[in-house]
Formats: C-alpha cells, structure tokens, sequence
C-alpha cells in the first residue's frame, strides 16, 4: 500500500513524462514544491518499491510497476470528476479539488461501483481518457490549438489544465468542450490566436490557453 504522498509523487512523475521525457529531480521539485533533498529521499524510497528507477544525476524513470499505479490513480481521480459532474450536478471547474482528496481512498470496489453507476465513461469531464481497470489509458489523436493556422476549423475535444482558474476562465468566455473554432489569425510576436466560435466572431486566446485546448479537425 502506497501512502498519500507516494501517490502524489507517482502522478507527479507521470504528468512529468507525458510532458517531456526527461524528468530531473530539480523538475519534479519544482511541481511537487518541496526541497530536492526531499525528492531525492522519495525517489530512494520508490526505488525500493521498483516503482521508479533512480541513479544519482541521471533522469528519473518510471518502471512498469510505477506507471501502472499512477495511471490506477489517475482512474481513480477522473472517475470521481465524473460522478460529481454527472451524478451530482457540479461544475466542471469545482471537480478537481474534491478528486484530489478523495482519489487516495483505498476500495477499489468503490471506484468500480462509480465505473459501473456512470456505465464506464471513456473521458472525464475535462476531455481526458480514464484509464480503465487494468491501468491502460487510451491514446487520443489530439493536436493543440496552438498548432493550428489561420483558416482551421477544429472542435475542442479537451483541456490538459483542470484547475479552478483556468476553467473559469473559459467559462466567462463561453468556451466548452464541443465548441467549433475557427481560426482566424495567429499573432507571430506572442503565438496569441484570434479566433470565432459560437455566438463570438472575435475573440483572442492567449497562447497559453491555446496550448492547453486539445482539439480534432473538423
């Protein structure tokens, strides 16, 4: 059994990884807001476990173990997004907080019970896959908006940023997932889009609100 912060670490790392290969424990500190000794004391500590693969002044590196567990995790978060959405009538930017909290639970029956009440969800309520049982997680073929050019037209499929402010800050602007966007420029000095959707003809996105809005082709 893994404690609260172990499991922390773990999703930490993952998130790490899908983000860029490399993971340093100066990286990891960073996100995790604690000293690098401290990390350095909790990477010896999964080492153990064989759950990451440690060496002094080289990447960290998840083992297959450690994935699996952090991606059971991540299960367990998206799936308690989607009850309180779904079941309990939450908004998509109050959800993630409440996750965090009860993720750590240890009933697996629980969460199963959850999967089968929501009739095994796919996606969370933010667009990301839900890894299923077993600990594998779907691949999405989204591109972020930033990668797009004048004259696409893509749908918002997913955010990669749950948290309170930026979904928030989507919501004063009306945008969801499902909206159709047009682009039509993209600002060469700071990667800032003007775009069209909905009943909004023009509206500028920063770039880094674009960056966090997966999206498909139209």
């Amino acid at each position: 059994m893994n404690t609260l912060t172990e499991e922390n670490y773990l999703k930490a790392l993952f998130s790490l990884s899908a983000e860029s290969g490399n993971i340093t424990v100066a990286r990891l500190s960073k996100r995790m807001g604690v000293k690098m000794p401290t990390v350095t004391s909790m990477m010896k500590k999964l080492a153990r476990k064989k759950m990451v693969q440690y060496t002094k002044y080289r990447p960290l590196l998840l083992t297959e173990k450690g994935r699996r567990e952090a991606l059971l995790i991540i299960r367990r978060h998206r799936l308690v997004e989607m009850f309180l959405v779904k079941t309990m009538n939450y908004g998509w930017d109050e959800v993630h907080d409440l996750a965090e909290q009860i993720e750590h639970i240890e009933a697996p029956e629980f969460f199963d019970r959850i999967d089968r009440l929501l009739n095994h969800p796919e996606i969370d309520p933010h667009g990301e896959p839900i890894p299923d049982r077993s600990g594998r997680l779907a691949a999405t073929p989204y591109a972020t908006l930033n990668g797009c050019r004048p004259g696409d037209t893509v749908r918002v499929r997913a955010v990669t940023d749950s948290s309170n402010g930026f979904l928030q800050y989507l919501n004063k602007r009306g945008l969801r997932l499902g909206a159709r966007v047009r682009v039509k420029a993209v600002e060469p000095f700071d990667g800032s889009m003007l775009v069209s959707y909905g009943t909004r003809r023009s509206e500028t996105l920063a770039h880094t609100v674009c960056e966090k809005l997966l999206v498909e082709r139209v």
